[in-house]
């Protein structure tokens, strides 16, 4: 018996139609806020994430499938979407497409890491990158999106924590009185978090190591060293997302486990998961673009995990809409009546029509059971006597 591997899940028939019903109401979100689709590979050139995660955190450190093809190039299973998205933007010359472009995506990610609830090493995303928009009314939309995603499927309880770590401008100086404490507290932080203090002490913020959890309690605030420009932007975000009623906390510590980010960042987080868990994260990326070699483009996004939203679901006791049935069943009464029932089932399925007939050669009273069991509203039966008078039951 060959099992399935470590950290991945079968979506079974009986699970799939949950699947279907959040991506569909997903589709209805980003239609009304006439978002386009976008998809991209499933692996990339290992460079792309180098570059554009980032070198210093968890997901490129410790967590990519990379692997060398056929020619020896090295390549890597996606571990996220935004990396993958604006390679496309960049390579496909969309930034020739009236702004801001509004993209989403379904996408699979894969992380070598320790299997969660909700997390495992195949997950899946829904995913919304922004491009063209500097305003933080642009973040505002794409906090919005996920807002009414939430809203539609029932999702209550769901807090949203945001923050801003600044822009090139002013986080050096923060960076400065990030080390300079961190420097004073040296002997509780963990040995990744005394690498990361070299390289990029923002990390250590993000580390869920307990002692490092202790230290970051009295670190510096990223509030409280920006500049004009992202204190402003960030004021804007609060009075537009004030105005359109969404509520929000701002939490100082959030800086989210990619290197991109800046000014806006955000999470819906839950503590319907067991410990507070991230349903959905994200903020705004304006370096990311001219970093992976197009033109300098202001742009923003935010990730979705499924697995996790619809374990959430799950653990609110929320509808998933109606089981799927079947309109028609033909219910075929002996030989005769099978090729004729057979042939009235394809004629109906290519007018739109869904149905089923047997093909287990069941009796009529098992097919009935059946025709029951898979929610068939109406049963046809098709015998001999039926056939003849061209009228059925």
């Amino acid at each position: 018996m060959i099992h399935i591997p470590k950290g991945t899940k079968d979506v079974l028939p009986s699970e799939s139609r949950l699947w279907h019903y959040i991506e569909d109401t997903a589709r209805s979100v980003a239609k009304d806020f006439r978002l386009l689709e976008i998809r991209t590979p499933v692996f990339e050139h290992t460079e792309l994430f180098l570059r554009g995660v980032g070198d210093t955190t968890d997901i490129v450190n410790k967590e990519m499938y990379t692997f060398l093809d056929k020619g020896g190039r090295s390549i890597t299973l996606k571990p996220e979407g935004t990396a993958g998205a604006v390679r496309s933007f960049i390579e496909n010359g969309l930034f020739n497409e009236p702004m801001p472009l509004k993209t989403y995506y379904f996408t699979p990610v894969f992380r070598y890491e320790r299997p969660q609830a909700g997390r495992l090493r195949e997950h899946h995303q829904f995913g919304i990158e922004m491009f063209g928009s500097p305003s933080a009314a642009a973040d505002a939309e794409l906090i919005s999106a996920a807002y009414t995603l939430f809203n539609r499927l029932g999702v209550c309880g769901l807090e949203l924590c945001i923050n801003s770590i600044g822009c090139p401008e002013c986080r050096p100086k923060y960076h400065a009185a990030l080390k300079e404490y961190y420097k004073a507290h040296e002997d509780k932080l963990c040995p990744v978090c005394l690498e990361r203090l070299e390289k990029n002490p923002l990390r250590i913020l993000d580390c869920k190591e307990e002692g490092c959890i202790a230290v970051n309690q009295g670190a510096p605030s990223t509030l409280d060293y920006l500049c004009e420009e992202c204190n402003a932007h960030f004021t804007e975000l609060k009075q537009t997302l004030t105005a359109l009623g969404i509520p929000f906390t701002v939490n100082p510590r959030i800086v989210r486990g990619l290197d991109y980010y800046t000014k806006t960042v955000f999470e819906f987080v839950s503590g319907d998961l067991g410990a507070k868990s991230t349903v959905c994260g994200g903020g705004r990326y304006d370096n990311l673009v001219a970093s992976l070699g197009g033109n300098p483009t202001p742009a923003a996004g935010f990730g979705l995990g499924l697995e996790r939203l619809l374990l959430l679901m799950q653990n609110l006791n929320l509808p998933f809409g109606e089981p799927d049935g079947v309109t028609l069943y033909i219910a075929p009464l002996g030989e005769k009546a099978l090729l004729p029932a057979k042939k009235l089932a394809y004629d109906l399925r290519k007018a739109g029509v869904s149905v089923e007939t047997d093909l287990m050669a069941r009796s009529l009273k098992a097919q009935m059971k059946y025709a029951d069991k898979i929610n068939a509203r109406y049963v046809l039966v098709l015998g001999e006597d039926e056939l003849n008078s061209g009228k059925s039951n």
